[in-house]
């Protein structure tokens, strides 16, 4: 799938690659077993699954996930595996559109991480810097969507075993 522009990355020139981000115990080998039906998208409370091809993805532009469990509840296939249900296989990482790191004040995903996974950094001659603590950081996506300049995204999976 070709790169899709977001309304934040028209307004900043910029476009946004489309990837499947997982919602929580949903593994690539079990997603195979999803037939697209959606009731995973009508019962989020959050609002931020949708599919894509037929399959569930996460969109955090406009919320975070909570790990409910609503989403796995609702599925009559074996997509849910029940592993990992508390974080997803991925942390977010700040990118260098970020407003703190071009000499703009701002601390905004700071103020909306739940897991206070945002912290700042001191920075001689302008404002603090963000650092994301990786052992901390759930991937909720609470931090994305508040962020002014769409500067933070999902970084790689994590390797299995790495947060248990």
């Amino acid at each position: 799938m070709g790169p899709v522009t977001t309304r934040r990355g028209l307004f900043f020139g910029r476009q946004a690659e489309r990837r499947r981000v997982l919602p929580p115990g949903v593994t690539v080998e079990s997603l195979t077993a999803c037939t697209g039906c959606g009731r995973c998208v009508q019962h989020c409370p959050t609002h931020i699954v949708a599919l894509m091809d037929e399959r569930p993805t996460l969109d955090f532009s406009g919320g975070e996930c909570t790990f409910c469990g609503d989403c796995a509840r609702v599925c009559p296939e074996p997509v849910f595996t029940g592993q990992s249900m508390t974080r997803l296989a991925h942390v977010v990482a700040i990118g260098d559109g970020c407003l703190a790191r071009n000499y703009v004040a701002c601390q905004s995903c700071r103020d909306a991480c739940p897991e206070q996974a945002i912290r700042f950094r001191p920075r001689a001659g302008g404002p603090f810097l963000p650092e994301v603590d990786a052992d901390s950081c759930s991937g909720c996506g609470a931090c994305i969507g508040t962020c002014p300049v769409a500067a933070i995204g999902v970084a790689e999976p994590l390797e299995e075993g790495v947060h248990a």
